[in-house]
């Protein structure tokens, strides 16, 4: 039939055997997900039901998730009321994939909602988050909205006038060299093809690169799939897929494992030999601004930041314990870790990583998205650098616009972290 497989997800979410690039469709959502901006949300759902006469009730409670990540603890007044009426909500609407400020059940929605099992291959998942994407690792069509369209979907269960995408498919052969990681492949294509090269379009993973990437690699790279404008990234279920939601996730039910048409019609193809990538910097202000390590060396650097949705989990507070057990952060750097999920922080704690990065000088913080936001904890003075495993490095991303941050893998950040300077992690720091 010639289908993506993103078309095939959504010709099966609009009851059609078959749908066509730029075709306008409604699909039925499997899954709804916010945090906190599941506030602003509330409103746009409860003006829809105004003067109706009809009571408030969403689609489907079961298949709405409400994560808080983003200002955990709450900051402010203003977060903390926020947070509350969620809950209230979440009670009164039956609301059960709630994760609430609670240390047996917290993490960032992007690694909960997988971590749970709460996505599956095939599901048309949308979240008032744009780096929803990460849910494509699953082989899921997984993209961001506003609250306004958010709120049309709690009350319809479908998401309105939406264009089936073109799909670029990118093929990743080889073995990474050492301390060459998933981040670094994903952000060597978003500077090969521009933040501008996958607008309104899928970036749809393989590659012998990929059959063998675990899905922490995975959920990397779908993650920063939308740095390159992409509506969503998405890797092929296979058994690396069954495997996570079997032995992790802890699914029992039957797992779908749609794939692609080999003769599927792409809009363009990208190759990349892996084996030939050196460990990657994207540089202020744009995360596309990508250079080699050996080319920014040297850089000075106040914050290491280890976290995030992006490189928050075990392997890589594993590879950050590798790299600096037995060493010290520089004195004048400081290293802030967040841990994805309470999960995470606990099998880490049981593995002595969290003892081997705090024993080097770094600071723990709970599960949470931190400082990539920049208005949570770890916000950056006027005139420091930061080196982070987050996924954006905008002007004033980390709390500060007389700051500059850079992007890199945990290896790259580890190393750093003990030079002071961004280093290179293959020359052993």
């Amino acid at each position: 039939m010639k289908q993506t497989l993103v078309q095939k997800i959504l010709a099966r979410a609009s009851g059609k055997q078959f749908v066509s690039v730029g075709e306008i469709i409604e699909p039925k959502v499997d899954l709804a997900m916010s945090h906190e901006n599941g506030a602003l949300v509330m409103n746009q759902f409860q003006a829809i039901y105004e003067g109706t006469g009809l009571e408030l009730k969403v689609w489907d409670p079961n298949r709405i998730a409400i994560i808080f990540d983003h200002r955990v603890p709450a900051e402010s007044k203003k977060t903390a009321t926020n947070q509350k009426k969620i809950r209230n909500f979440v009670n009164t609407q039956g609301i059960k994939k709630f994760h609430d400020i609670r240390g047996d059940e917290m993490g960032i929605c992007h690694q909960i909602l997988p971590e749970y099992g709460y996505v599956r291959p095939g599901y048309v998942v949308v979240g008032t988050d744009s780096h929803t994407t990460s849910h494509g690792a699953l082989g899921a069509f997984a993209f961001g909205i506003g609250a306004t369209e958010m709120a049309a979907v709690w009350t319809l269960g479908s998401v309105l006038n939406v264009p089936v995408p073109p799909t670029i498919k990118v093929i990743a052969e080889g073995k990474f060299a050492p301390f060459v990681q998933p981040k670094d492949l994903i952000l060597y294509l978003i500077g090969k093809i521009t933040a501008e090269g996958a607008n309104f379009k899928v970036l749809e993973f393989h590659g012998s690169a990929i059959k063998s990437m675990d899905t922490s690699g995975r959920l990397t790279i779908s993650n920063m799939s939308v740095e390159a404008g992409a509506t969503s990234g998405i890797v092929p279920p296979d058994e690396e897929t069954l495997r996570y939601l079997r032995e992790v996730a802890g699914v029992k039910e039957n797992i779908d494992m749609l794939s692609p048409d080999e003769d599927a019609e792409y809009d363009s193809v990208v190759n990349i030999d892996v084996s030939s990538i050196e460990p990657q910097i994207a540089c202020p202000h744009t995360v596309d601004n990508v250079k080699p390590v050996s080319a920014v060396e040297g850089v000075e650097i106040q914050q290491i930041v280890i976290g995030s949705c992006t490189n928050g989990r075990l392997d890589d507070l594993e590879t950050a314990a590798n790299i600096l057990k037995g060493k010290k952060v520089a004195r004048n750097t400081r290293m802030l870790i967040f841990p994805a999920s309470t999960r995470i922080y606990q099998e880490a704690m049981e593995k002595g990583y969290l003892s081997t990065l705090l024993k080097a000088g770094a600071v723990i913080v709970n599960p949470g998205c931190g400082p990539c936001l920049g208005i949570h904890q770890g916000a950056l003075g006027d005139g420091e650098v930061a080196l982070s495993t987050t996924n954006r490095n905008f002007k004033g991303r980390m709390g500060n616009p007389n700051s500059e941050v850079y992007l890199c893998s945990p290896a790259v950040a580890a190393a750093s972290a003990i030079t002071g300077k961004i280093t290179d992690p293959r020359k052993g720091a």
